[in-house]
């Protein structure tokens, strides 16, 4: 019986190939099947229509980044046609209107898919609001968080040049009463649970973090938290009493 022996280098780049549970990886962020695939995943996402494959190929970005660098004369020198150059060129433009909730999963950062991308809309308006703080409020784990950042401090400065924006959908409260955070401890109530139970009970919807859709903040502990000087410079309501302003 023939024994196969299992390859130790990439195909692709020639890398060393790194065995995880019986599986081979190439860890080389470089490699060209890697890269072609990450750019294919966005294409796809965003919608692009005639990057395919062998558009990417013929391109030789290793980025998306680099896609918004190429003038319309690249893509058609690149692409050996002015009528597909342009026609890709004008999909690339069309782009740049597509929400940032969509461009983030569209990136293939590990961690980061639709899910992370809803929470960060209900922080940031664009992509310029992403930092480790706000990803704290949006509710993203440490690694989810790391890998984020670091991404954007390599390549984030193309995505910078665009407008590229978070679409943000308020959800439906029970009596459309607002949204409630509450800051530190409490005195007029035992504990938070206490207080969400009735806030919750009188139409209100609390959050733990002072997300995008917050609309009242409580801080009965009078410290000048990060919160509480974040809702003052964003126009949010401060209450020191929650008991106090519940039977209003």
């Amino acid at each position: 019986m023939q024994t196969i022996q299992a390859p130790t280098s990439c195909p692709s780049c020639d890398s060393v190939l790194d065995v995880v549970n019986n599986l081979l990886f190439c860890r080389n962020t470089s490699c060209t099947s890697q890269t072609h695939k990450k750019l294919e995943h966005f294409a796809k996402t965003l919608k692009i229509k005639g990057l395919g494959p062998k558009a990417i190929e013929k391109l030789g970005v290793t980025t998306s980044q680099e896609l918004y660098l190429l003038t319309e004369d690249d893509f058609s020198s690149l692409l050996e046609s002015d009528k597909i150059g342009a026609k890709v060129f004008g999909e690339i433009q069309k782009s740049k209107d597509v929400p940032m909730n969509l461009v983030i999963p569209a990136l293939s950062i590990p961690l980061i898919g639709n899910t992370a991308a809803k929470k960060l809309a209900s922080v940031c308006d664009c992509i310029g609001d992403i930092n480790p703080e706000s990803c704290l409020d949006a509710g993203l784990g440490p690694k989810a968080t790391e890998n984020l950042i670091s991404y954007l401090k390599e390549y984030g400065a193309a995505l910078l040049e665009h407008p590229f924006s978070f679409k943000f959908e308020k959800p439906l409260t029970l009596a459309n009463k607002g949204v409630v955070c509450i800051s530190g401890k409490l005195k007029s109530y035992k504990t938070k649970a206490e207080a969400t139970q009735i806030l919750q009970q009188q139409g209100y919807s609390v959050k733990s973090s002072l997300t995008r859709d917050v609309t009242i903040l409580v801080n009965e502990s009078g410290v000048e938290s990060a919160k509480t000087k974040s809702a003052q410079s964003k126009g949010i309501q401060i209450i020191t009493n929650l008991l106090h302003f519940l039977e209003k």
